[in-house]
Parts: C-alpha cells; sequence; structure tokens
C-alpha cells in the first residue's frame, strides 16, 4: 500500500495505527491526506486483513493542524462546482471514518485546530497528553467548521459548541475532557490506549461493527423505530456465529474464539 503523507503498521493483535507523517507541517489536511486515509480504511476493510482498531495519532510534535491553507486558497481560482467538490470530499472521508467498523483511538500527541479537532471528535474515542492544546480556529480566518461540524457538535453539544465555534478559543486538555472531546488525559498515552485496546480485544469483532451501527441507529431514530430495529438487531446477534460462539463459550468457561491478548 502507497502512502504519501501516513505511515501505517498493523500489530499481531491486529491493531492499526496510522501516523500523520508531515510533521514540518504540522500534519495539516489536504487531498493527499484524505486519499491516504482512504487507502487505510480500504486495508482495514478489507475481510482478510484481521483489523480489530485503528489509532490514529501525528508524528513530531502536533497532532493534527487542521486544514492545509495552501489547498484551501487554490479554492479561490476553482468554479463553484470545484469547490464543492473538493470540500465533498473532506465530507465523505470523515464519514467514512466514523462509520468504519472498528474501534477508532485518536492518540492526541499535541495540539489539534481546525480540521485536526474534527480528526479527534470523529474518533470513537480520544486520550491526549496533558501539554495537547485544541481550537476551532475557522471563525479566526473568515471560515466556519462545516465539514466537521456534525462530529464536533455530536461530541461536546450544541451549548459547548456555542461556546467555542463562535469565538476560535483555546482550549488546554482538562477542558477539551470536561467539554467531552476527550475521553481522558494521560501522562502515559501509550499506556492509557493500550488499556483501551485490551478491552476491545475481549470483544467479537462482527459485535464491535454492529455496535457502532447500532449507535448510529438508535441516536438518530425514534422510539418506535428503535424499537423495531433493536428486536430484530438481537435476533441478528443469536444468529450470528460469533454470538453462538461467545455464550458457548462464556457457559464452557473458556476464552472466545477471537480473543487475542498479550
Amino acid at each position: 500500500m502507497k502512502l504519501k503523507q501516513t505511515l501505517f503498521s498493523v500489530d499481531d493483535r491486529g491493531v492499526a495505527t496510522a501516523t500523520f507523517n508531515q510533521p514540518k507541517r504540522h500534519n495539516v489536511m489536504n487531498p493527499a491526506f484524505m486519499a491516504d486515509l482512504h487507502r487505510v480504511m480500504d486495508q482495514i476493510e478489507s475481510p482478510s486483513a484481521g483489523v480489530r482498531a485503528l489509532v490514529l495519532t501525528g508524528a513530531g510534535q502536533s497532532f493534527c493542524a487542521g486544514g492545509d491553507l495552501t489547498w484551501m486558497k487554490e479554492q479561490f481560482s476553482m468554479t463553484r462546482s470545484e469547490r464543492v467538490t473538493n470540500s465533498g470530499s473532506l465530507a465523505e472521508m470523515l464519514q467514512r471514518l466514523d462509520r468504519l467498523p472498528v474501534l477508532t483511538i485518536a492518540r492526541v500527541n499535541g495540539p489539534a485546530y481546525g480540521g485536526g479537532v474534527g480528526m479527534v471528535a470523529v474518533c470513537d474515542m480520544a486520550i491526549a497528553v496533558p501539554s495537547a492544546m485544541f481550537a476551532l480556529t475557522e471563525v479566526s480566518l473568515g471560515l466556519a467548521p462545516s465539514n466537521i461540524s456534525p462530529f464536533v457538535v455530536r461530541r461536546i453539544g450544541s451549548a459547548n459548541a456555542r461556546r467555542t465555534f463562535l469565538n476560535a478559543r483555546r482550549m488546554d486538555a482538562p477542558m477539551a475532557k470536561s467539554l467531552g472531546l476527550l475521553a481522558e488525559v494521560a501522562e502515559d498515552l501509550d499506556a492509557a490506549v493500550e488499556v483501551e485496546l485490551e478491552s476491545l480485544l475481549r470483544c467479537g469483532p462482527e459485535a464491535v461493527a454492529a455496535a457502532k451501527r447500532l449507535i448510529e441507529w438508535v441516536d438518530t431514530h425514534d422510539a418506535d423505530d428503535n424499537a423495531w430495529y433493536t428486536a430484530r438487531d438481537l435476533a441478528d446477534a443469536w444468529e450470528r456465529e460469533e454470538g453462538q460462539a461467545g455464550i458457548q463459550a462464556f457457559l464452557d468457561k473458556r476464552p472466545p474464539p477471537w480473543r487475542k491478548e498479550r
């Protein structure tokens, strides 16, 4: 797999790590960044890959400084339809990452600004070092955090979005955690991520994917639709080989077949 701006690896447990690798430019987002992530997701979604989780992190001192302003400036000379297409490509990448059928963890090793906050929010959980700083900087550039807004608003709520979208307020890691952007702030980032991965690896991969779909459904439908969906969802779980194997393993007091521990 050829990547231009990203390092990618998968360990023997099926834990994938994608590292944004433009440290001198603070890992800005541009077409090459998006193309790399699509290739990473292609690999993860391959049935033969056996990937159980994806950890996103940054090389150097920053996690991700957001949109590449050089790429944004190029939009000035384009047509309206070209601009919408280019913006849509970012929205598509974020939506695909949001729906990736494995656990995603943002390992926030440093500052995240603008679209970088979106990359934090779109992950299932985020853990940051205490020194990390965050800001939704778009309005300070005369823009709005458009593509990332569904994921950031979902994570921190509309009241906190008004507090941070409208004035580009800088947030330290404790504040970002208090707003719900981060799950944890940790001095030992790798150890904190490993705790989450160890828990995940006890769980059935198909069940994890189904749980992500379940969360999206119940969060966007009413009570009647949810009753219909969840009844069928549990029946589906009972019918899957993984569910049957997991229940039988529990009754037999032995590990299920997917359990991978170091």
